[in-house]
């Protein structure tokens, strides 16, 4: 067998990830592999609706799927999520960059109120 690198579809992972019951089956696979069943039973969901987001959890590559016996058995695979986060690399630098700027605003502005009324109030400092 060739060593290969996999390649991961940014647009699959998206379309995964934008359904909240998706989310909430990765969220339980962060704690560890588990089987269909037990991932069926933690959500209000009838087994095929989760048997058909995991179907498409697989095809996006955010989980793996082995047969154990009478049991498939799923984990997450964080992989793809890479992708994601490189994404969101820029997006956090733009919001951190315009939070620092909003909080030397306000610190200016407060510093800049605080002059303004010891100028009005000198006799407030005896």
């Amino acid at each position: 067998m060739r060593n290969r690198s996999v390649t991961y579809s940014t647009e699959n992972t998206f379309r995964a990830l934008a359904d909240p019951t998706r989310r909430a089956v990765l969220d339980l696979l962060r704690k560890g592999s588990q089987p269909a069943g037990q991932i069926a039973e933690a959500f209000p969901v009838s087994r095929p609706a989760i048997s058909k987001h995991l179907r498409l959890l697989r095809r996006a590559h955010l989980v793996t799927e082995q047969q154990r016996g009478r049991h498939r058995m799923y984990q997450l695979n964080p992989a793809p999520l890479k992708a994601v986060d490189s994404w969101l690399a820029d997006y956090r630098r733009y919001w951190q960059m315009n939070l620092a700027n909003l909080k030397t605003f306000v610190e200016s502005e407060y510093a800049r109120e605080l002059g303004e009324n010891a100028v009005k109030n000198p006799s407030s400092k005896k």
